[in-house]
């Protein structure tokens, strides 16, 4: 594996432009009557042509067989080891709402939920509720209270907010209360840690307290609790890379995570062209563009196939406004899969495209997962996207005499 220190000290800076397009949760499943997956299903014109004139390969988010969540994916896709810099998504939700975590701040991610009479979890998204919902659910838990701990609650989107903890001696040495899957009940939160003990009795008052505070709504009538953190320690992008990055994304865990490796966020609207616009009307400002796509992991996660391909097909009618800006070095990938047949995250490898005048073009025809198992890539750890990246914008020299 290619570390960011090995990167770090190659880097030169030049004037190339570089967008990084991450369709989330883009790998898929063959269906059992067509035999394609999401993306070989969807007519994808432009992708396929940048696959032609590129090269392409599979990527492993964190290692084969291993099934990565959002944060530790998009950590590797920066070129960041996730094993070593191991993120909750507490603290990207929270960096995702503007919030300024504390030294002392413990920060969980929130599900509105959907249990039944006997506890049961029927929906671990409450439906995803609309965001103006999830605000008024906000305002009522904002009605606990926990002696000697300051709490803050902020909604993020659909059925998603986050809480933050506040006090001394919090730990994030905690396990989750969401079961993962409908038909089980919420779990306790436990400590990992002897250390954790008394942030484990607060998370779990904090999870008592909302459950009766919210018995009467429906479908919201829960909440389940995830990715408990503390403010991690990363260094930006332009320290490690010596990029002027900036990052256009929907949805607020990924400006979380944007944030964290230091690029600039830019306003966008929600829709799909409503982006690439943005990275138009930006594209002189900066050398690095992250441009995120949600839709295709919520379609993923809702078991909506057709859905998903639909989403593809959106994003590739958008392509030629991305070509059309000239960039230097294109890369289009998904940080992980999820496959609409598993309707989850899963472990498979996520395909790769990369254009750039200086590429080596490898027999690809069209981009899809069956075709870039046989790319030039080959199979590879996506931590060393980017080192691909900066060696075709020509911003690394060589290594050793």
């Amino acid at each position: 594996m290619i570390s960011a220190e090995i990167v770090r000290g190659l880097t030169v800076r030049n004037d190339a432009r570089i967008v990084l397009l991450v369709l989330d949760g883009l790998g898929g499943l063959p269906d059992a009557k067509t035999g394609k997956t999401e993306l070989e299903a969807a007519h994808t014109p432009y992708m396929d042509e940048l696959a032609r004139r590129g090269i392409c390969g599979m990527a492993d988010p964190i290692g084969r067989g291993i099934t990565p969540g959002s944060g530790p994916a998009h950590l590797s896709l920066f070129g960041y080891d996730p094993l070593k810099y191991q993120i909750g998504r507490g603290a990207l939700a929270a960096l995702g709402v503007g919030f300024e975590l504390g030294l002392n701040d413990v920060a969980a991610r929130i599900n509105f939920a959907t249990i039944d009479r006997k506890g049961i979890v029927t929906d671990r998204r409450a439906g995803r509720i609309p965001t103006e919902r999830n605000q008024q659910l906000c305002a009522k838990l904002r009605k606990i209270e926990i002696p000697g701990v300051e709490l803050f609650i902020e909604p993020v989107k659909e059925h998603r907010a986050v809480v933050i903890f506040r006090a001394e001696g919090l730990s994030d040495q905690l396990t989750d209360s969401d079961p993962q899957k409908v038909g089980l009940s919420p779990l306790d939160v436990v400590p990992i840690s002897a250390e954790a003990a008394k942030s484990g009795e607060i998370a779990n008052n904090f999870i008592s307290q909302a459950r009766e505070l919210l018995k009467h709504e429906r479908p919201a009538n829960m909440v389940l609790l995830r990715g408990f953190a503390k403010y991690p320690d990363v260094p930006s992008m332009s320290e490690v890379y010596g990029l002027n990055s900036a990052a256009i994304a929907a949805y607020p865990m990924y400006k979380g995570i944007a944030r964290l490796v230091g690029m600039d966020l830019l306003s966008s609207g929600d829709r799909i062209v409503d982006e690439f616009n943005t990275l138009a009307d930006n594209f002189a400002k900066y050398d690095f563009f992250y441009l995120h796509i949600k839709k295709t992991d919520s379609t993923g996660e809702d078991g909506n196939f057709a859905g998903k391909v639909k989403i593809i097909e959106e994003v590739d009618s958008c392509i030629p406004r991305l070509t059309g800006l000239n960039p230097d070095v294109v890369v289009i990938t998904g940080d992980h899969s999820t496959p609409s047949l598993l309707e989850a995250h899963s472990w498979h490898p996520v395909p790769v495209l990369l254009f750039s005048e200086w590429c080596r073009p490898d027999r690809v025809e069209e981009f899809s997962e069956s075709q870039c198992l046989s790319g030039g890539l080959g199979r590879f750890p996506a931590t060393e996207i980017i080192a691909l990246v900066l060696a075709n914008a020509l911003r690394l020299k060589k290594f050793g005499a």
